[in-house]
């Protein structure tokens, strides 16, 4: 296992050992251990998983505290443009955000900590995304962003006439108008 540092503070990205012969492949998603030995300490307690079409984009949502989660996330069919924005107000890359391609060829994970908004669009024709958390859902703390914030300027990789949203994420905030606690 390979962790590669994004350039955001604890922000890092999973490149797991694959293992292939004749078979197919093996390779360790989650070792407790090895993630600890490389300062990812996060206890998780939920897998969740979702599918989308091509063009949906979700998010960009994040749980504030007291039930802020951490989260690993890694595609098992398709190919998306996940992305993170640091809300820590006290970081030094508060605002910014990072994006990266997770796909079931390439089998990277993102490791997203606390104080950070996600969000992702799907660039295959389907996707599947499974994501391990450290804390329960509340909906009282759930908060988000509008994926296409102008402050932001976030690129998702998606033609305009082919993006899908819910209706929920299209009532979010903008980032100037963000309140998160970190």
């Amino acid at each position: 296992m390979n962790i590669e540092q994004t350039g955001i503070k604890d922000l890092v990205i999973i490149n797991p050992t694959v293992f292939e012969d004749s078979r197919g492949y093996f390779f360790e998603a989650y070792n407790q251990a090895k993630f600890e030995i490389n300062g990812i300490e996060y206890q998780f307690i939920q897998d969740n998983q979702s599918f989308s079409t091509r063009g949906v984009i979700r998010g960009l949502h994040l749980q504030d505290i007291p039930f802020a989660q951490a989260k690993l996330v890694r595609v098992l069919e398709g190919e998306i443009l996940d992305v993170a924005v640091d809300l820590r107000k006290n970081s030094a890359t508060y605002g910014q955000y990072f994006s990266v391609i997770l796909s079931a060829q390439n089998k990277k994970q993102l490791m997203i900590p606390h104080g950070f908004a996600h969000g992702f669009s799907v660039l295959s024709e389907t996707a599947s995304v499974l994501y391990k958390v450290d804390q329960v859902y509340s909906k009282e703390c759930e908060i988000g962003i509008r994926y296409d914030d102008p402050t932001l300027g976030i690129d998702w990789k998606v033609k305009p006439e082919e993006i899908i949203v819910s209706d929920k994420d299209l009532v979010l905030q903008d980032f100037t108008n963000c309140n998160s606690q970190f």
